[in-house]
Parts: C-alpha cells; sequence; structure tokens
C-alpha cells in the first residue's frame, strides 16, 4: 500500500447485531469491523501516512452463489457487484470519500442502492 491510499474491508450488516444461527460468520465479519475502527488512524497501527480505512457493511450481495443458494428470493433488494466497485471507485478518485474508521452500510430497496455511514 502506497501512502494517502486507501482500504476498503469487507464487513456485513448481519454482524452489526446477534448471530446465533451463523456465529462464525458474525464473529468474523464483526472482527472486520473493529479493524475497520482500530486502522481509523493509520500512522498508529503501521499503515502508509494519509491510508483511509473503509469497511463496507452490505446486506446482501448480488452474486451468482448467493442466487444459487436463494433462487426464491427478492433480488431487488439486493445489492449489484457494480454499484459497489463504482462507489470504491469514486473513493478511489476522492469523490465522497468517507472519514478513515467509517463503516458504509450498503441498502439496496427495490433496486435503489444507498450508501450510509453508521
Amino acid at each position: 500500500m502506497r501512502e494517502d491510499g486507501l482500504l476498503v474491508l469487507p464487513g456485513a450488516a448481519g454482524a452489526l447485531g446477534k448471530t446465533p444461527v451463523t456465529l462464525a460468520y458474525g464473529v468474523a465479519k464483526s472482527s472486520v469491523h473493529h479493524l475497520v475502527k482500530s486502522f481509523a488512524d493509520p500512522e498508529q497501527c503501521g499503515l502508509p501516512r494519509g491510508t483511509t480505512t473503509v469497511g463496507i457493511v452490505p446486506s446482501m450481495l448480488d452474486t451468482e452463489a448467493n442466487r444459487n443458494a436463494m433462487p426464491n428470493a427478492d433480488f431487488s433488494n439486493w445489492t449489484p457487484l457494480d454499484h459497489v466497485s463504482e462507489k470504491i471507485v469514486d473513493w478511489i478518485e476522492c469523490r465522497e470519500k468517507p472519514v478513515s474508521g467509517s463503516l458504509i452500510k450498503i441498502v439496496t430497496e427495490h433496486g435503489n442502492t444507498k450508501f450510509v455511514n453508521i
């Protein structure tokens, strides 16, 4: 990673609360959320100067694997991967880049995707 770079880590909206049925998944994703907060100040944790660390926290990503696993789901509430990649490009190009340490929840409802700082 170079100075003033962007580090994006994948969390999950499901891990913002209790995950009794998917315990290991919840532990893993909530650990990612903790890492994002811990990396907020890059120089304190050994990252290059000016690094911005952001956690993306999607509800459900629209992937082939998810569609195969849940073929009867309402896909209009799933986030297309191109929406996520376009937003990351915006951040790389310093458009609407969140503050380092931010968790950004990604919510898609009826095909409309919002990125919300939580």
